[in-house]
């Protein structure tokens, strides 16, 4: 395990983790998680995508071994972080990948300081507000009951409901490891936490999509309750040539559901400009493959890019269609 390294964002420490310094050639690849996790819930992918790409792990401010905001803050600030973490590594530019939460800091950062993004990669996340799906009725509905039962089961349900139904019935020992992550990190403050839900609650991107010009990948499940699936396609649409893959009966931690079908699409898209691969057309989604398992589902990731006739294009959505629908 690399050691914990701190930058300097405003008057904030942010830790992160530099992996594989010592491969001069490979290019960087920065890791943003979402809510709920430290660097640490890259876990599953981490060994494949280590023999790729020099990493830096990030803990986003309020979790993990970086320092806890006692008010609020937005999106735009955890950006800021990045570029601090970027900094004091000495990185010029690097590709950037982010889940969730951590998607809406990748998206920050590749608008507003374009000259340090390469390759982007926006996984399970939005494009904000005004023109997005809202929260899957699933997600509302466990809100509103978290606060009439157990804080143990209410994070239960939580972790549940971040995968798969099917996930969750053949694979219940996934829930233990991830509960079992999530109490091995620094525990966060209930103040971390509410700050961290309202950053993504009141991410505006507006149309500012529009502007990156990082070559971009958006991945996406399928079965996700957390993040409504068509904000994948509106992401893909929105961001020119994006290329949209969706993994159709996965859940919001897809990643960890088949590590394997994710790093795959990863390493693929964003090596294509680095050793002549070409990014493939179809990927096999292999569920229990984060378990070492190599048993296939015959079920496809669906890839497209902004072509209208592209395998995704029936989850396009105007603007005023995706601001409206429920």
């Amino acid at each position: 395990m690399s050691r914990t390294r701190y930058a300097r964002s405003g008057k904030f420490r942010i830790a992160y983790e530099l992996r594989g310094t010592m491969h001069r050639r490979r290019p960087w690849l920065v890791l943003i998680q979402g809510m709920g996790f430290d660097r640490s819930g890259w876990e599953p992918v981490l060994r494949k995508l280590h023999r790729h790409f020099r990493l830096v792990l990030v803990d986003n401010r309020g979790f993990g071994r970086s320092d806890r905001p006692a008010g609020l803050f937005g999106v735009a600030a955890m950006a800021g972080d990045i570029v601090a973490v970027l900094d004091a590594a000495g990185i010029r530019r690097a590709h950037v990948m982010g889940a969730s939460l951590g998607g809406m800091v990748a998206q920050e950062l590749a608008i507003t300081h374009a000259e340090r993004v390469d390759g982007l990669v926006l996984a399970c996340t939005a494009p904000g507000w005004p023109f997005a799906y809202p929260m899957p009725p699933a997600a509302v509905r466990l809100i509103l009951v978290t606060a009439v039962i157990r804080a143990e089961a209410a994070r239960r349900r939580y972790m549940e409901n971040a995968l798969s139904a099917g996930t969750v019935q053949h694979h219940p020992e996934l829930v233990d490891r991830l509960l079992e992550l999530q109490d091995s990190q620094p525990p966060p403050k209930p103040r971390a936490l509410a700050a961290q839900a309202a950053a993504g609650a009141l991410y505006a991107g507006h149309w500012r999509q529009a502007r990156i010009r990082a070559r971009t990948l958006v991945l996406q499940g399928g079965a996700d309750t957390v993040v409504d699936p068509r904000n994948g396609r509106l992401l893909a649409d929105r961001i020119p040539d994006a290329r949209l893959v969706t993994f159709p009966e996965l859940g919001h931690l897809f990643f960890w559901e088949d590590p394997d079908g994710f790093t795959d699409a990863v390493t693929s898209f964003l090596l294509a400009g680095y050793e002549g691969q070409e990014v493939p057309a179809r990927r096999r989604v292999r569920r229990g493959a984060w378990r070492g398992a190599r048993r296939r589902t015959g079920k496809r990731a669906a890839v497209s890019g902004t072509d209208p006739a592209g395998p995704a294009s029936d989850n396009r959505a105007s603007p005023k269609e995706a601001a409206s629908r429920p």
